[in-house]
């Protein structure tokens, strides 16, 4: 007997994307209504759309814009949240990434279903914490 497969796919994952981290919130992550706090999920955004990046700049980055954040459904105790991160840009000193959060929620009647989306874009910085050039090669 062989045991049924876990791993659910997201629906409609746009090309390139990288699963780059999961987490599960816990009861101190929630606001007064239960929900998950937006800002708790902010940070952990934040968090999975720098994987990418600081594989790029080789280095030190920096969180420079929140260029778009959407919150499309509450996240709940209980939701395992995988993140997804698209490079969108690379310039001289910044990358852009595309982030998407999807909730396993369920586990009686499991299903999928997006519960984020961001654009942010990260500069690579020296030790100074100035903007340095990412290398190309």
């Amino acid at each position: 007997m062989t045991a049924p497969s876990l791993m659910l796919s997201p629906p409609q994952l746009p090309d390139g994307a990288a699963l780059v981290m999961r987490v599960m919130p816990l009861p101190a992550d929630t606001n007064g209504n239960g929900d998950i706090f937006g800002g708790w999920l902010m940070a952990q955004v934040d968090l999975a759309g720098a994987v990418l990046p600081l594989r790029i700049a080789r280095g030190r980055i920096a969180t420079v814009a929140v260029n778009q954040f959407l919150f499309k459904q509450p996240v709940s105790v209980g939701d395992l949240l995988s993140f997804y991160a698209r490079v969108e840009r690379v310039g001289k000193t910044s990358v852009t990434v595309h982030v998407e959060v999807y909730a396993e929620r369920d586990p009686a009647n499991l299903h999928v279903v997006k519960v984020t989306e961001a654009n942010l874009t990260y500069v690579a910085i020296d030790g100074q914490g100035k903007p340095r050039v990412i290398p190309r090669d």
